[in-house]
This record gives structure tokens, C-alpha cells and sequence, in this order.
């Protein structure tokens, strides 16, 4: 065997341009296999990483004004939720868990410093629905709620601003002449939540909104699977709620509703069809390679036929010949093989790891591109595909050339 591997050897380094083509075809096709569904990954990860913080099934429903003509009612006039629209959802048995919402844009000041920042009065359960990342201190609780404290929590990008970098724990915002003592900060993550105030919900609603008008719903769905079903709930709940409120249904500024679980379905759809893309490029590569491989490894055995017929003349047995062949192209092809599938791991490897030192320094939220890793199950199977094909590639020719006899072996040009 150690005889068999070391001629295997004389052989390749006699003929290293042949070698190396062979080599070099099928370390590329593992290698742009690697890239492509590296790739496709990093696409994948990173528009997913931006749904992981807020609620994939949460929908949020927002009072508008009227556009359209309706009996009774005029044109732009507001179209005010309140304590009865909640009952209203909780009816609808695919409406999970319901938290009401009020904001409006508002200036704060802190001695002669002020911040415009979105006022929002909320209740504890806000922050598990969007996520709420905080710094210091706390977020608001029950207690707050059921004591209707004055009490307020800022992005820590406006504590920046109103207390420099003075401890804001403790310290006292004026809102409309009244004062909120400030008991948290959290990070901002994009341009939608990068200014948000909050204060306990029925604190807004005891001294400011006495009526209690409200303006924005936000709840959890499920049973909603599709985004065919998403579409007849959304349906649903706009004829309810203008039935209720006496507004045209398909009057889209008189209620506005955000479906996160209908963004997420799309955009999933979305990458599946990329993710299917990606791996009929990448098998397509990898045939081009099987497909060089083979046809290097034909002329190979064609070349080496004479070669073949000495050898069977000084008594070499046909299976002797044929195993010489497969264990040459299996070198081949599991050696460079494993060169593309390590280039191309530590290529996707290396590009993580750039952009997670630049993501460190950065205060980017959104994500388009994360993570373009590759299985490592899926590296290997696809190494050994190629091995196997590449065994196969030099076998079959192989087994044809040895079955010639030894004189009209040594007459093949």
C-alpha cells in the first residue's frame, strides 16, 4: 500500500499542470459554493436580526382622520379610540394580549436644556412587546401604574443632551409644567424609537386626558399563519372598527394598522426564494466543477493507456491498475476539496468577523447583512459530493482502459 501511495505521488508530480487544473476545479466549485451560500445566509440573518427586537405576531392599530365622505360625519374630522375598542379586540379570539398606547410629539426641559422627544404613555407590558433595552435604572412597573406616579423614562441619547453626563436617575423633566423624576434610561435602536419618553399610562390618562380618548392600540395575534389569513383579519378589523366608529372601510387615513407578523411572513417568503436561488447557483457550480473534473480525469486515463498496457504486460492485474486510478483522482479531489471548503469557510469567517468589529463601533441598529456563515454539515456533504464525484470521474474511464488488451493497449495513441 505505502508502494501504491508513493507511485500515486511520482505520478501527480510528474504531471502537475494536470494536477493542479484538476485540483484547482474542484477547489473552486467548493469554494463559490461556500461564498454563495454565505451570502445568501448573511442576507437571511440580517434582515432577521432586526425582527428579534420587537414581537413578529404583534399589530399595531392607530386612530386617524376621515378622507372620505360619510353621512354625519366631516371631512378630516378625528377619529378617537377609547376603553370600549378594547373590549372590542379582546372579542376577537385571535387577539391575544392587548396594551393601550397614547403619544404626541412634545418638548422637555431640564433647567435651561430641552429635548423634543415622542411623549408615550404605556403600561409595564410596553416593554416586552417592543423590546425595550435599558441602560440604567428601570423600566415603568405596576406599581407606578396603580400609584399613577409622576415618574419618566428617556433614551439615554437625550439624557445626553439634558443632563450632559451627569447621573439622570433621580433628577427631575419638566413637561407641561409638571415635573417627572427620571428612574431609567434605555439604548435607542433606529430612527422610530431613537426619541421616546415614557410615562405610566394612567398617569396620562388622570391628568391629561381625563376623557379618556385614546389613539393607539397595540396587541399580539395568534392563529394567523399566513399572510392570506393576515389579510382577511386586517379586513375584519377595519369593517368592525368603521362600523363602530361610522367611517368608509376602505378609508386607509381614518385607521391606520402596522402588521409585523404580515411584514415578517413576506419577508421570509422573500428569502426562502433567495435561499432557493442561491443553492441552484451554488449546485450549479459545483456540476461545472464535477463536470471539469471529469473530463480532466478522461483525458488522464486516456493519456496514461499505454501506460496501462506496460503494466498489465509485466503481469500488473487489471484491479491493481483500476485501484491506482480511483485512490489518484480520491487524493486529488479530497485534498483540494478540502483547500476549497476551508478557503471558503474561513473567507465567510473572516468577513463576520470584520463586521462585527465594525458593528461594536457603530451605533446601527438595522442589519441588512449578519452572520454570512456557512452549516458546517452542509460544507462537508457538499466536499464529499465532490470527492465522490470526482472518484467516480476517474473510475468509470479507468475501467474501460484496463479491459483493453495489453497489445492494443500499447498501439492507443
Amino acid at each position: 500500500m505505502i508502494e501504491l501511495f508513493r507511485e500515486i505521488g511520482i505520478t501527480l508530480r510528474r504531471n502537475k499542470l494536470r494536477t493542479f487544473l484538476t485540483g484547482f476545479s474542484i477547489a473552486w466549485g467548493i469554494f463559490m459554493l461556500m461564498i454563495l451560500l454565505g451570502a445568501g445566509n448573511g442576507l437571511k440573518n440580517g434582515v432577521i436580526s432586526n425582527f428579534k427586537t420587537q414581537s413578529t405576531n404583534k399589530i399595531t392599530m392607530q386612530a386617524g382622520s376621515i378622507s372620505k365622505p360619510v353621512a354625519g360625519k366631516q371631512m378630516w374630522q378625528f377619529v378617537p379610540f377609547d376603553a370600549t375598542d378594547s373590549a372590542m379586540l379582546n372579542s376577537l379570539i385571535e387577539v391575544a394580549d392587548i396594551i393601550p398606547e397614547w403619544g404626541t410629539w412634545a418638548k422637555v426641559s431640564f433647567k435651561k436644556r430641552n429635548v423634543e422627544v415622542n411623549f408615550r404613555a404605556v403600561v409595564p407590558q410596553y416593554r416586552d412587546f417592543n423590546y425595550v433595552e435599558m441602560l440604567s435604572g428601570r423600566f415603568i412597573n405596576e406599581l407606578d401604574m396603580k400609584e399613577k406616579r409622576k415618574v419618566a423614562v428617556i433614551a439615554h441619547k437625550d439624557a445626553l443632551v439634558l443632563f450632559d453626563h451627569e447621573d439622570p436617575l433621580g433628577k427631575q423633566i419638566i413637561y407641561n409644567g409638571i415635573a417627572f423624576t427620571v428612574i431609567g434610561t434605555y439604548k435607542a435602536r433606529g430612527a422610530n424609537w431613537a426619541n421616546h419618553l415614557y410615562i405610566p399610562f394612567s398617569t396620562l390618562m388622570a391628568i391629561f386626558n381625563p376623557s379618556g380618548k385614546l389613539s393607539m392600540f397595540t396587541f399580539t395575534v395568534k392563529g394567523l399563519e399566513t399572510v392570506e389569513a393576515n389579510d382577511v383579519f386586517n379586513k375584519n378589523l377595519r369593517q368592525r372598527m368603521s362600523r363602530k366608529h361610522g367611517f368608509d372601510p376602505e378609508d386607509r387615513h381614518a385607521l391606520y394598522i402596522w402588521n409585523t407578523l404580515e411584514q415578517y411572513m413576506q419577508t421570509m417568503q422573500i428569502f426562502n426564494a433567495i435561499t432557493i436561488f442561491v443553492w441552484i447557483i451554488g449546485i450549479g457550480t459545483l456540476i461545472a466543477g464535477i463536470v471539469g473534473v471529469g473530463n480532466i480525469m478522461l483525458i488522464t486515463v486516456r493519456e496514461r493507456t499505454k501506460e496501462f498496457g506496460i503494466q498489465k504486460a509485466l503481469g500488473a492485474k487489471p484491479g491493481v491498475i483500476l485501484r491506482q486510478i480511483v485512490l489518484e483522482a480520491l487524493c486529488i479531489t479530497a485534498l483540494f476539496g478540502y483547500i476549497g471548503m476551508v478557503a471558503g469557510i474561513g473567507v465567510t469567517e473572516l468577513i463576520n468577523y470584520v463586521m462585527v468589529k465594525a458593528a461594536m463601533g457603530s451605533d446601527a441598529n438595522f442589519q441588512v447583512f449578519a452572520n454570512p456563515t456557512v452549516n458546517l454539515g452542509i460544507a462537508v456533504a457538499s466536499t464529499v459530493v465532490l470527492i465522490i464525484a470526482g472518484v467516480l470521474a476517474g473510475y468509470f474511464p479507468a475501467r474501460k482502459a484496463v479491459k483493453i488488451k495489453p497489445i492494443e493497449a500499447l498501439r492507443y495513441e
